[in-house]
């Protein structure tokens, strides 16, 4: 790192220096995009040019990529009473506006923003976008004047050029994006990916690498100032928790056409990842069973930094498992990864990918109450359960009827046919599938395979274990004592606890088949959990594999919580085990490490190759978290001595500090095992 990315870190990362600029946004009242007569693409467009207008540009000592918010907040475009006649007609998902899409930065990188004036349609709609085009272009020119006021003549010079027309170098294409990037932000969106970066952006640092223009530490010092733009502004970006922002950036992978995508890019953005060790961007490599160790080598060495990066996809599950849901070739082999870790397509996808959560541990708990008591084996009680996931698939997708979004006429620029066809990628796209997560996949394997030996192996009645579970299992110690410990858990590489993982992800995944939503897309089902592993755990009761009521669901596609496994080997056995190309909505194998587990070079190898592992056996996607819990108790007690202490919540990374206390709980209960 050198010392002027060094300051620049220190003053926007860790000082928060230029938080300084900002101030309060104009109030919404009587503005232009609250006149109720216009239609709401028009609105948007108008709501985005104030807010741009609004804008001061400022830029900073010793910064060559400008763009900072000074203006937090951004009003709605409709009045409360207005938003409260949208909510009783329509099914609004999360704040109602598009979210955790992959726009196609690459086309307008290389066009720029007045080329795609061409692209529009006469009309009302036509003339929104196109005002979204002429705010953005004088938010830019704006800053070049203050470029030129300053005397810094290389900013102003970029700010000719882009992002009016396209870029022709590496810094150029970097300051264009931040641009391009940065006004999705003030139109609305949210969880706004970076998509493909190393294959976009790879054309422009390759050309200025091969022409000496930039020297290899040059060019490193540009993306490093570009992934510090990323952190900016990100405390105010909407998300469930700090840091939820969904600013995800994909590496590697199959190239379009074939070949291996992985490139001298890729490396470098792992290398800017590590250097710096802030939140964002969101690194994840795509890999393959072609992938050198020397590549898992390069992701390790980034996983040992604390970050929670990077996370994997496999390309060899997540393509085939697309292509089944009717995704065209060409387009899953091109697949990004939205907020946290659902695959979506650069461009075309206008998917939900997080719509909802099936409730695994809340379903087998439900059925065992009902028919343990009367049921003469296990596959009466499997039926049972096949049956309950059926139903509650089918009171999930009933739910999601006439969906609304919030327009967005600058985003559509983005996407495929939306401004040729003036219609708005918040009424969908080439793709419109979506999805569900799936929670508490381990306590309900374990439950069943636990009931499978305790009550129809040695005999336990199931009224002692209904009744020890109603009584969160007071006086019944040694009971849970047996479940929790001397029962099959799923991780521990025991068929009699994995097939009920493979069933019951195999029952999802009917559940949902063949199912369409509105917009004529399918449904998706997934091992992810999102922030739902808290709020299906709260009203659980205790269940039958000895977890008490209090204890939280494992996050993701994980062992359950406190559970000791045999090792990380038996739990990569275990979790590959199911057909997990058929519950590709996406949703990570999260392994915890104490943070000596990658001490020195011979570890750092059997942890590369430990993922390796995981990829060739079929693993679908896996993120690894380095956890100390002494020092998380400690910033826990001492927020004020840890406020760069970076953890993996459960599809992103985040600051231990600035987390609600359950999530942080939750982290130390992960953190008590690991391997």
């Amino acid at each position: 790192m050198t010392p002027r990315i060094e300051a620049l870190k220190q003053y926007f990362v860790l000082d928060k220096a230029h938080h300084a600029v900002r101030v309060p946004a104009p109030g919404a009242e009587g503005a232009p995009y609250r006149d109720a007569a216009l239609p709401a693409h028009r609105r948007s467009a108008l709501r985005l040019k104030a807010a741009l207008e609004a804008e001061t540009p400022v830029i900073f000592p010793e910064e060559r990529i400008v763009a900072t918010r000074t203006r937090p907040a951004l009003p709605g475009i409709f009045t409360e009473e207005e938003w409260r006649g949208i909510e009783s007609r329509h099914f609004i998902h999360e704040r109602g506006y598009v979210s955790n899409l992959s726009p196609d930065y690459e086309r307008i990188l290389q066009e720029g923003l007045i080329a795609q004036r061409a692209r529009l349609q006469n009309g009302e709609y036509g003339d929104s976008v196109r005002m979204t085009i002429d705010a953005v272009l004088d938010f830019a020119r704006r800053y070049r004047e203050e470029a030129l006021r300053q005397g810094q003549t290389d900013i102003a010079a970029r700010l000719e050029r882009v992002p009016a027309y396209g870029a022709r170098t590496f810094p150029e294409a970097l300051q264009s994006l931040r641009i391009l990037h940065y006004a999705m932000w003030c139109e609305g969106e949210y969880h706004n990916t970076l998509g493909r970066f190393d294959q976009y952006m790879y054309p422009y640092f390759q050309r200025d690498r091969e022409s000496g223009a930039l020297a290899p530490e040059e060019a490193l010092e540009w993306l490093e100032e570009f992934f510090l733009s990323l952190n900016r502004d990100s405390d105010l970006y909407p998300g469930m928790q700090q840091g939820d922002n969904g600013q995800s950036m994909v590496l590697g992978g199959t190239a379009r056409g074939g070949g291996e995508g992985f490139n001298p890019l890729s490396e470098a953005c792992l290398a800017a990842s590590r250097e710096l060790g802030v939140i964002d961007p969101k690194i994840n490599l795509r890999v393959n069973r072609d992938t050198p160790l020397s590549t898992y080598l390069l992701g390790t060495r980034l996983t040992r930094r604390g970050l929670g990066f990077p996370q994997y996809e496999n390309d060899d599950v997540v393509i085939p498992g697309l292509i089944g849901l009717g995704y065209a070739p060409e387009d899953a082999q091109n697949y990004v990864v939205a907020a946290c870790w659902e695959f979506i397509i650069p461009g075309k996808g206008a998917d939900i990918p997080n719509i909802g959560a099936l409730p695994f541990a809340s379903i087998v708990n439900r059925v065992l109450r009902e028919t343990l008591p009367s049921a003469s084996g296990m596959e009466e009680i499997l039926a049972a359960v096949r049956a309950e996931i059926f139903a509650e698939a089918r009171r999930m997708v009933s739910a999601i009827r006439d969906i609304y979004m919030i327009p967005a006429p600058y985003l559509s620029l983005f996407f495929e046919n939306c401004v040729e066809r003036s219609r708005d990628i918040s009424l969908g796209c080439v793709y419109n599938n979506f999805g569900f997560h799936g929670t508490g996949l381990a306590t309900a394997v374990d439950s069943l395979a636990a009931v499978e030996q305790a009550v129809f192996a040695e005999g336990l009645s199931p009224q002692e274990l209904l009744r020890a579970m109603d009584a969160d299992f007071a006086g019944a110690d040694a009971l849970r004592y047996h479940l929790a410990n001397e029962c099959p858990k799923f991780g521990d590489d025991d068929g009699r606890a994995d097939r009920f993982a493979s069933i019951l992800l195999a029952d999802f995944a009917d559940a949902l088949r063949g199912l369409t939503n509105e917009r004529g897309g399918c449904f998706r089902p997934g091992t992810g959990s999102a922030m739902y592993y808290i709020s299906h755990a709260e009203a659980l009761g205790a269940t039958a594999d000895g977890r008490r009521a209090e204890t939280p669901l494992p996050a993701n596609y994980a062992p359950s919580l406190g559970v000791k496994l045999r090792g990380p080997v038996s739990l990569i056995r275990s979790f590959t085990k199911p057909d997990l190309a058929r519950v590709i909505n996406g949703g990570p194998l999260t392994i915890e490490f104490s943070d000596t587990a990658m001490k020195d070079e011979d570890s750092l190898m059997k942890v590369a190759a430990l993922v390796r592992e995981f990829i060739l056996r079929g693993g679908h996607q896996l993120q690894l978290n380095t956890l100390n819990r002494a020092l998380l108790l400690d910033a826990q007690a001492h927020p004020e001595n840890h406020k760069n202490l970076i953890v993996r919540v459960w599809g992103w990374s985040g600051y231990f500090v600035e987390l609600d206390k359950c999530y942080q709980d939750h982290i130390l209960r992960r953190a008590e095992l690991t391997l």
